[in-house]
């Protein structure tokens, strides 16, 4: 199938409009937490920033979607306008079933298309580390499953706006003459360094490891490699589900998967250099 075409766009509107899912926050069946999970849950310290920037993308997204002319195209991002609002319900649901600290103010995003396609570089780098911060805590059960079973869906919606952003603005910038592959591989290096670095400077990335692993005894042998390795593996998962047609967000999982290559390659060299200087050492049998 041709990027940019008609057929195309088709394919990742209707196949996003299809996979919408039907909850209300406020209706799901939220469990009682003993003492020691409601504890694990009020030390997270991202409530804040997590429903502001919910607040913050259906807002923005919402409005987006009113100024498209396509009403293709314009019914899926009202629809993920809808769902980015719904994730603000779910956090504020969150917040106040189980007594945890949030502040926001009102929504500040223009409704842009600059601010959509900076705002979807961004999910595609939060959604990679959610991914991992996820398949991490639910394997430890940081938190009982049936707390966590409720915020899988919502692991699910962010897949698929991750994937129906990288197609959209594949589609959008074919559409527009920009679809040349250096070009496009210039726009995107553009588009994820900007996502990085605003990721690094709010420190986002920072408040959602330590809050999800400030148990020690749980998380006492988590090392880089295993959180990317625990990031690619879910979102493996997740993009599997979709059209195998559909582009799927590759820039940060290669990256991810080179230093995870490059991180065992030293892994390696190190425990053979190890090996080789007791060796070497007086009194080894081999020296």
């Amino acid at each position: 199938m041709r990027v940019g075409s008609e057929a195309h766009k088709e394919l990742f509107c209707e196949s996003f409009i299809a996979t919408h899912l039907a909850y209300e926050p406020t209706e799901l069946p939220w469990p009682e937490l003993d003492e020691v999970s409601l504890a694990r849950l009020r030390a997270i310290p991202i409530w804040s920033t997590a429903l502001q920037v919910e607040l913050n993308a259906g807002q923005m997204v919402t409005g987006f979607a009113a100024t498209l002319r396509d009403p293709l195209i314009r019914a899926a991002v009202a629809l993920q306008g809808a769902e980015e609002t719904r994730h603000a319900r779910m956090v504020g649901t969150l917040v106040e079933r189980y007594g945890l600290s949030a502040t926001t103010h009102p929504p500040n995003l223009p409704p842009t298309e600059a601010a959509f396609v900076n705002f979807g570089y961004r999910e595609c780098v939060d959604s990679l580390l959610g991914f991992g911060v996820f398949r991490l805590a639910r394997e430890a059960r940081f938190l009982p499953d049936a707390l966590v079973s409720q915020f899988t869906r919502v692991l699910v919606e962010e897949a698929r706006h991750i994937v129906f952003f990288v197609n959209w603005i594949a589609y959008e910038r074919a559409q527009r003459g920009y679809g040349f592959a250096p070009l496009e591989a210039a726009a995107a290096a553009l588009g994820y360094g900007r996502a990085l670095v605003q990721t690094i400077q709010t420190g986002r990335d920072a408040t959602i490891g330590a809050g999800a692993f400030a148990d020690g005894d749980l998380f006492a042998d988590l090392t880089p490699a295993k959180f990317i390795a625990a990031c690619l593996a879910e979102n493996s998962m997740h993009m599997a589900t979709f059209d195998k047609r559909l582009l799927r967000p590759r820039v940060l999982p290669r990256i991810a998967a080179i230093a995870l290559g490059a991180i065992g390659v030293s892994e390696r060299f190190g425990a053979a250099a190890q090996t080789r200087l007791a060796h070497l050492r007086p009194g080894s049998r081999n020296a």
